[in-house]
């Protein structure tokens, strides 16, 4: 039965169709959303429990403990991180991906409340956790600033307005403010004074908490009408505060400025943020898991002048960062590269045809493939992003193979003299098996694909069903569309006079043909000597499978830089914020860089996550075009710089799209060492990291473990204590209230909350030696000095408490240096660790990126192999046959070493995306020797030729579709390969790998899939001669 004949003879329903594919593809084009990748969100959760002024080692072991216990019974957790530092606990809860990130939710919510009753309870809050967003940088930087504003009145336009209306946008998950604080009314105390009026600092904190009240006070009502009561039980400002009536004295009322200042300031004074060396305050925008970043960000600037409009006239609101502009280049570049690749295979088409008419076949064939794959993908709701457009691009050189095959038959029967309608049928009939074949194989490879699992599955899952569905469309197309039209476009050449560039191209590839044929004939002659070339090509994969620096996936240029700086453990927040600002004026000197926003200091007052001594850069680069360098070029360029600040270490990486599930730093990879003995971690992390350090494969090496942050330790005497009936808890009071900018009453307004902050004077909080000013006043006593019964004492305390599962864990983080590939760095790392010889209660690996390499690329290998299985279980159900299928795989091995000879010739690694390129290669180098087996098997079942002559002829026949198909996929590859716009990284080991793929298996195959088709024969017909011996033997004849 011909499927071809019912569309050949109905050329008006078939061109319909095919225009109405067009169509539905074109509009799904429109409508398709835009993304730099498919989805591909961790399920990941983070929980924050805040605990103002209690110090890392308390928040580790009486909240992060007992939050941690609790999460261990939570089903599918595939780690658990924790930090712990200065009133604040953050863990970090990962999922396996195939867990539902809202039935996690709830999980955590239930186990937050079952741990309630083992927290401290004067913990202000529950925990609360938030789902994270796999790429954990701001999709938008808005910055507010104004020429009359201080920094808390723009915090609270932020906090109150710009915050809560961004918020509520569709898509956004998070918008953390950086740099001030909120207003706030702060009371600085002199404890002397206090102590000479006999007061104590819990005393002041009970009268200012009462002084502030939110409680309803109920109705008066007659018969005809009803008011609400209300009082003026709110004060705002530090001049209602001043004349507050805190004790009596010898009959006389004490007033709270007799005992200290009230001021209108803010709740932190130690924040603050720059942007390009000007202090502001900038909000960062984070996307919620599964939305869409363009059209996120989309609508939020299309509500930036509604925003604009609600906030003072004299603050400014101004995108200073947006992620999108580089997604938005990276998709048009890819795009671009998608139509030079169609113009490119089209060319090679025209070449080989030298016939305008011959051309248009393939080209729609292209054409309707590519654009119909539109429409498929918008039902499927999948977007439009690299790695979709890049399969579609890849699959320009194969899916015109289809409609050669077809076609180039078509002519060959119209060259002997038959009707163009008549060839069109007959050639469609001869070639559909074919067709089938090709099609249904290279569909095959990629079934593996959808199939995978982790980070890379979720990634190429859609490129994969691209690809596949592309092949599908080709495939029917080629079996309706271009029949049809070889019927009614084609014209015979018999007789048609020819110009003088066509004479001079036929006559090239006659010399081309016959100098092949000469070879060929050679080869078959000496078959040995082509199986000794297969045989060293296996050994040569091994070889250089071996020695290709491998790698998890390309390094992204995204437009953006993210890290942060890190200071001595004991640097206040005065020499931070001068480090800041030296560290942004060597980032704004390089011409590359756009915006540097900065940060230091706490983000959200007591109970924040961020370390004193720490610091974050967010640097947003000018367009590639302007710059004409990498991120990764930008950040060599400004290392030396930044290395020559002395206060403060600075740790930049360029964003990358592709999410990890290692911990967040400022170095893209990790190393962790975690042990249940902190004494043996504390040790051996430090001299881990020195030694790393020394390492040259790596650089921008740093260490999460700060164990030497400056203590005052008030060592007190509890029995003299307790004879003054003070006790601990009344300590503690007593010295949060002077240390810890306590928060003593809440202040609620319409908009916002604020409060009352309490603490000493800066005079006692500026030393250590501060502490012999307080006074502890114990009920119904007398103040007494702290050092009538305590002794401080000077030491060292953690500034952060790291927790890999429930065991105390130390992270070094590290960059690749130049030249150097991460399988290198990890070799090396893994080749330290055996040398320092670690002890057994200390164990080491590698989370996150470093630690999938070497897990994605067994992953590879087995997707590898499983192709291989698919492909062979295909072929061998459509040949019938064991032995054919393995001929056909035979023109892989000349195809991998290839691909990898030319990832090592351009310096390109072997990562996930090179492997998908050689997984590629196998569906399209396999087309060669099954155009020239499916002409081989006929010619020895219809003509009754010998396997020789039969292979000798196919492959003559079949040599100008094998050359046009093959430098159609090399010419459908090549702008991958030698792109170099905006995103062209991500694709350039693709197309590097197929392109030189193709370009040795097309030298090699040509000549070892006839040898080895003989070989095999040979094989299948000694193996069928000894069962035949066999079976016509009796037992009797045996002797």
């Amino acid at each position: 039965m011909n499927i071809s004949a019912l569309f050949v003879k109905r050329p008006v329903g078939t061109t319909l169709l095919a225009v109405g594919v067009s169509i539905a593809g074109v509009i799904a084009f429109k409508l398709l959303p835009v993304a730099s990748l498919p989805l591909v969100d961790l399920s990941a959760i983070s929980v924050t429990a805040a605990l103002p002024g209690a110090s890392p080692e308390t928040m580790a072991s009486s909240v992060a403990t007992p939050l941690e216990k609790q999460f261990t019974h939570i089903a599918a957790i595939t780690a658990m991180s924790s930090t712990s530092t200065l009133g604040v606990t953050q863990i970090r809860l990962v999922f396996d991906m195939s867990r539902d990130v809202d039935g996690a939710a709830r999980d955590v919510e239930a186990a937050i409340n079952a741990a309630r009753s083992y927290l401290p309870t004067n913990l202000p809050a529950n925990p609360t956790y938030r789902k994270l967003d796999s790429a954990r940088a701001p999709v938008l930087v808005l910055n507010l600033a104004s020429k009359t504003s201080d920094s808390g009145t723009l915090y609270d336009t932020a906090s109150s307005i710009i915050q809560q209306k961004i918020s509520q946008i569709k898509g956004v998950g998070q918008v953390s403010i950086l740099g001030g604080s909120l207003p706030a009314v702060r009371i600085e105390l002199n404890p002397q004074q206090m102590s000479h009026y006999g007061l104590g600092m819990q005393n002041i904190a009970n009268v200012i908490s009462q002084q502030n009240a939110n409680r309803p006070k109920g109705q008066i009502s007659d018969g005809t009408t009803i008011s609400d009561v209300t009082a003026n039980d709110q004060i705002r400002k530090a001049q209602d505060y001043a004349p507050l009536v805190v004790g009596m004295k010898d009959g006389a009322v004490v007033r709270l400025t007799d005992i200290g200042s009230v001021t209108d300031s803010v709740e932190n004074v130690r924040s603050v943020a720059y942007v390009n060396g000007k202090e502001s305050v900038s909000l960062l925008v984070y996307c919620s898991p599964g939305a869409n970043v363009i059209s996120t960000v989309d609508e939020i600037k299309h509500r930036l002048p509604a925003i604009r409009a609600s906030i003072p006239a004299n603050q400014q609101l101004l995108v200073t960062g947006d992620l999108t502009t580089t997604i938005r280049a990276s998709v048009k570049d890819i795009e671009r590269t998608l139509i030079l690749s169609i113009v490119l295979v089209v060319f090679v088409v025209f070449l080989f045809l030298r016939n305008a008419r011959a051309t248009l076949i393939p080209g729609v064939a292209v054409a309707i493939s590519v654009i119909g794959t539109f429409a498929v993908i918008y039902f499927c709701g999948y977007t439009l992003d690299n790695l979709s457009l890049m399969a579609l691009a890849i699959s320009t050189g194969f899916v015109v193979d289809d409609a050669i095959v077809v076609m180039e038959n078509t002519v060959r029967l119209m060259e002997l003299g038959v009707s163009a309608r008549d060839a069109a049928l007959r050639g469609a009939e001869e070639t559909g098996p074919t067709v089938l074949s090709m099609s249904l194989s290279l569909i095959a490879v990629f079934i593996p694909i959808l199939f995978m699992g982790g980070i890379p599955g979720r990634l190429f899952h859609e490129f994969a069903f691209t690809l596949v569905v592309s092949i599908a469309i080709s495939m029917v197309v080629s079996l309706t569309v271009t029949p049809m039209m070889c019927a009614y476009v084609l014209r015979s050449e018999i007789e048609a006079t020819h110009g003088r560039l066509y004479r001079f191209t036929e006559c090239g590839f006659d010399h081309l043909l016959a100098g092949y044929r000469h070879s060929l004939t050679w080869v078959l002659k000496h078959p040995t000597t082509i199986l000794i070339l297969f045989l060293g090509t296996l050994a040569l994969n091994v070889v250089l499978m071996a020695r290709v620096p491998k790698g998890m996936f390309p390094i992204q240029d995204t437009g953006s830089l993210l890290g942060g700086i890190q200071g001595p453990q004991d640097a206040s927040f005065g020499a931070m914020q001068r480090s800041l600002k030296a560290i942004e004026a060597v980032v704004q000197t390089d011409p590359a860089v756009d915006v540097v926003t900065g940060f230091t200091g706490s983000s959200s007052g007591p109970g924040s996550s961020d370390g004193s001594n720490s610091g974050f850069l967010f640097v947003t680069l000018k367009p590639l075009e302007q710059r004409k360098v990498s991120a990764s070029e930008v950040l060599d360029r400004l290392r030396p710089k930044l290395e020559a600040i002395p206060d403060a270490a600075t740790e930049l990486k360029p964003f990358q799209d592709i999410p990890s599930e290692g911990k967040d730093s400022n170095a893209e990879y990790q190393y962790e060492l975690y042990s249940d003995s902190v004494t043996d971690l504390s040790k051996w992390g430090p001299i881990l990291y020195q030694e790393m350090r020394k390492m040259p494969e790596i650089t921008d090496v740093s260490i999460d473990q700060q164990n030497k942050g400056l203590q005052a330790l008030v060592d007190y005497d509890r029995p003299t204590a307790a004879r003054y009936g003070i006790t601990p808890q009344l300590i503690d009071q007593s010295l949060y209230g002077a240390f810890g900018q306590a928060q003593v009453s809440t202040i609620y307004t319409s908009l916002n909350q604020y409060h009352v902050i309490m603490e000493a004077a800066p005079q006692y909080t500026q030393s250590p030696l501060g502490l012999g000013s307080i006074y502890v006043h114990p009920f119904g006593g007398p103040s007494v000095p702290l050092d009538a019964f305590a002794r401080p004492t000077k030491s060292t305390s953690p500034l952060a408490v790291n927790h890999d599962g429930l065991f105390p864990a130390v992270t070094v983080s590290f960059n690749l240096a130049a030249a150097t590939s991460l399988g290198q760095a990890t070799a090396a790392i893994e080749q330290l660790k055996q040398r320092l010889a670690l002890p057994r209660t200390v164990r080491g690996a590698f989370p996150g990126t470093a630690g999938g390499m070497s897990k994605s690329l067994i992953d590879m290998i087995v997707l590898i192999v499983m192709a291989l299985f698919a492909v062979y279980i295909v072929l061998g159900v459509l040949y019938e046959s064991l032995m054919h299928p393995l001929t056909i795989l035979s023109t892989l091995p000349p195809a991998s070493v290839g691909a990898v000879l030319a990832l090592i010739l351009f310096k390109s690694e072997l990562d996930v995306i090179s492997i998908i390129g050689i997984v590629l290669l196998i569906g399209i180098v396999k087309k060669n020797a099954i155009m020239m087996i499916d002409f081989a098997l006929l010619a020895e079942r219809i003509e009754g030729k010998s396997p020789r002559d039969a292979i000798f002829e196919a492959c003559l026949l079949r040599f100008r579709p094998i050359m046009m198909t093959t430098m159609a996929a090399l010419f459908g590859a090549l702008p991958l390969a030698m792109g170099h716009g905006t995103g062209s990284e991500l694709r350039r080991p693709l197309g590097i790998a197929v392109a030189g793929g193709l370009v040795l298996s097309q030298i090699l195959t040509l000549y070892t899939t006839p040898v080895i088709y003989l070989f095999l024969d040979r094989l299948r017909l000694r193996f069928r001669s000894t069962r035949n011996t066999h079976e016509l033997l009796a037992p009797g004849d045996i002797l």
